[in-house]
């Protein structure tokens, strides 16, 4: 389709300001270059997300969403690792490292999980959408590495033991998501347009745009990290914010418009089996991921220490992740149980950004992180025991379909 052309195309210009400003054929304000390098992680971000999703074409359908969750996840992944990296080297960065990191796994939970179901509602009127019971060892899994999450904030660092365990996760759920039945695919947008190419012309359009996707995001993750702290003071907008939310936001935009693609054309299924399975990632691969860069930096074996407010925002996001787990025990999710968990999110970072930014009350700032911590805490207990027994009798769908009827809250 020429629309879907025409959008490749606009994201393959979109990265050409990086790569004139890496190169140093143009020069530009701090600001300017910070947004157009993020521009370029984003336009990569897309290209990853339509590459991994034609590729669908060719591998099972459970390790197919495994993939796009991680690659389209990958841009977030690349600004992590330089903030982790220059920990190594630099104390003073690893407060960014571990706020870039909860920032995206929260972003995720309390806005990419509710857009599912809210644009179900939107466009199709359904209050519920299910999930396959496929995704069952999915949701087992992502259970095991929140349960070891709590772990990371009660030592304050995060080490190459927990990158092993966290590996371990995923690597043992990938293999096993390797042996699922393949499936035709739930292609959307540019990714349809390739992934109806005949076998040789798709592969190497697949290949063409990971290949620019790597070359974009090796050019711009380490310019685009070192902007945002450089502009926020430049702004005199608090930095580690920009970090937290802003960064996540931008590389995470691709995933959460395919996953608002499929919920509005009746695939929610597959659109909230796809976030489900870029959580897990984030939460094996990300966090794991920061102290292997951590030591590369730093030249050495060693763990990325968490200070005081960073041990709060990992406990913070670890109960957020139980809270999602209850709240998706059953196998679906309600208009209702959405609108909670993007309620309490948006609560919590309004509520932070007023006491942090607005009264410039720290200390009751961090008291806020703790009372939502034990709010998740006193929540998820609730919603697991009401989701008693409903996981095993869950039906097996069609992955491309939307639940009906009425939502609980």
């Amino acid at each position: 389709m020429r629309a879907h052309r025409i959008a490749i195309a606009a994201v393959l210009f979109a990265a050409v300001p990086a790569f004139l400003l890496r190169s140093g054929l143009w020069a530009a304000p701090i600001t300017v270059s910070t947004a157009l390098f993020g521009l370029a992680i984003v336009a990569a971000a897309f290209a990853l997300s339509w590459a991994a999703e034609a590729a669908e074409r060719d591998v099972p359908r459970a390790l197919a969403l495994t993939a796009v969750a991680l690659l389209a996840v990958l841009p977030e992944y690349s600004v992590d690792i330089v903030f982790a990296w220059k920990a190594g080297q630099d104390p003073a960065f690893a407060p960014y490292a571990a706020a870039n990191m909860t920032g995206s796994n929260r972003l995720l939970l309390g806005i990419g999980w509710p857009a599912v179901v809210g644009f179900a509602w939107l466009r199709h009127r359904k209050t519920v959408v299910p999930l396959d019971r496929g995704s069952i060892p999915g949701l087992a899994f992502l259970a095991g590495a929140t349960v070891y999450s709590f772990i990371l904030p009660l030592k304050g660092t995060i080490s190459l033991v927990d990158s092993a365990v966290l590996f371990a996760l995923f690597l043992a759920y990938a293999a096993l998501a390797a042996t699922a039945e393949k499936a035709e695919p739930d292609l959307v947008g540019p990714a349809a347009t390739i992934g109806a190419l005949p076998a040789l012309p798709r592969r190497l359009a697949i290949a063409g745009l990971l290949g620019f996707a790597f070359l974009t995001i090796a050019a711009s993750a380490a310019p685009f990290a070192e902007g945002l702290i450089h502009s926020g003071r430049a702004l005199h907008v608090d930095e580690f914010l920009l970090v937290q939310w802003l960064a996540p936001f931008a590389s995470e935009a691709p995933e959460f418009l395919v996953a608002a693609l499929l919920a509005s054309r009746g695939k929610g299924t597959a659109a909230l089996a796809l976030l489900v399975s870029a959580k897990l990632n984030q939460w094996t691969l990300l966090v794991g991921s920061l102290p292997v860069a951590y030591s590369f930096g730093a030249g050495h074996a060693g763990a990325l220490a968490l200070d005081q407010r960073q041990t709060a925002e990992v406990l913070l996001t670890a109960a957020q992740s139980l809270f999602g787990l209850g709240v998706i025990a059953t196998l679906s999710l309600s208009l209702g149980r959405g609108a909670l968990l993007a309620g309490l999110f948006l609560s919590q970072i309004a509520l932070g950004g007023l006491l942090r930014v607005g009264l410039h009350a720290p200390d009751a700032a961090s008291t806020e992180l703790l009372g939502f911590t034990v709010l998740y805490l006193l929540l998820a207990p609730l919603f697991f025991f009401r989701a008693r027994g409903k996981t095993l009798r869950a039906p097996r769908i069609s992955p491309c379909v939307v639940g009906g009827g009425g939502g609980d809250p």
